[in-house]
């Protein structure tokens, strides 16, 4: 599963580093972080690792296919 991550803010290439598994990059005010999700726990762990590095989530959708 594909999905698009939408962290508030400019994360910096040392932050994004934290998450080698997606790619993301910037538009104005949000960094979009995308890439493949393999399971829930996978989902869940990123949005722990997010959490933890202080890091708002605005939003998160799943891709087609």
């Amino acid at each position: 599963m594909r999905y698009e991550i939408r962290i508030d803010g400019q994360m910096s290439e040392t932050l994004g580093g934290a998450f080698p598994e997606l790619k993301s990059f910037v538009i104005t005010d949000e960094t979009v972080l995308f890439g493949a999700i393999t399971d829930e726990a996978h989902l869940y762990g990123l949005l722990a690792r997010f959490q933890s590095l202080g890091l708002h989530v605005v939003e998160l959708r799943r891709l087609p296919e």
